[in-house]
């Protein structure tokens, strides 16, 4: 018999329990209280949002006063600055604002936006969990991740109602009970991991309406990797109306119902299916 620590049902319980803890963090996706794209304010002046924010050719350019009570790098700000996309979490965030606001810089397709964190948040707040079926072994699959001879990108509709491009860079394919099932993949340029946007058949009743699934880094020489459906996850709009997750792309509802892995959030956020 195997150890607890290899024993997949005690695994998938410790990664449920992170999960939760890391959703929760006082900066995870919870916080998320405002995604404010700059091309909508051509003054700069953001709701609720200290200082000046301006796109321009080489990043954001932001200008403060002493009033506004923004810090840079850890020291109070004053004057102007220009900021490129933010890449490390929130909480390590360059700009941070009075009642512990941490603000970041983004950029999609061109476009510059600025979001707030706020650990204070109604939604981190409300948040009471998230439902997750347990470990259950028939969804996990054997599957194989055929690349594209070079990445595509296709049109995909966002949940705040914009087609965006969406990167992919090739097929997995997998069984389930007898019959063969393809989805589309998007590759990850730093460490070459996988992962898909999803439906099924429990979406938008016993489930968010759409998942992630991060199968991990198929073998370099045939492309064989497994497809554990019970670490599918919630995608951060599902905590946050801020964040511009993209729906699956054509291909990728299943037809069949992914009964495991995170579900929906529980009692008060739940109404966000």
């Amino acid at each position: 018999m195997s150890d607890d620590a290899d024993d997949p049902k005690t695994a998938w319980r410790k990664w449920h329990e992170h999960r939760v803890a890391s959703v929760s963090a006082p900066y995870g996706p919870l916080s998320l209280i405002g995604t404010h794209w700059l091309s909508d304010y051509p003054e700069g002046r953001l709701p609720a949002v200290p200082g000046r924010w301006r796109a321009t050719e080489g990043g954001v350019a932001l200008t403060a006063s002493t009033e506004d009570g923004l810090s840079l790098d850890g020291e109070p700000f004053t004057g102007d600055a220009v900021l490129a996309a933010d890449h490390a979490p929130p909480a390590r965030s360059r700009i941070a604002a009075r009642g512990d606001l941490r603000i970041t810089v983004i950029r999609r397709e061109g476009e510059w936006a600025v979001r707030v964190f706020d650990p204070a948040s109604a939604a981190r707040r409300a948040f009471a969990g998230i439902e997750a079926t347990p470990y259950d072994p028939d969804f996990v699959r054997p599957g194989r991740f055929r690349p594209y001879g070079e990445d595509r990108t296709v049109q995909v509709a966002n949940v705040d109602g914009r087609a965006r491009g969406l990167g992919l860079g090739g097929e997995l394919s997998f069984a389930y009970r007898g019959a063969e099932h393809t989805l589309q993949v998007a590759v990850d340029e730093d460490d070459g991991s996988l992962w898909a946007v999803i439906g099924d058949a429990t979406g938008g009743s016993s489930s968010y309406r759409f998942r992630f699934l991060k199968p991990g880094v198929p073998d370099p020489v045939d492309g064989s990797i497994t497809v554990d459906f019970n670490r599918t996850v919630l995608p951060p709009c599902a905590f946050a109306d801020h964040f511009i997750c993209p729906f699956p792309p054509p291909g990728n509802t299943l037809p069949f119902e992914v009964a495991v892995g995170e579900r929906r959030l529980k009692d008060a956020l739940a109404a966000r299916i």
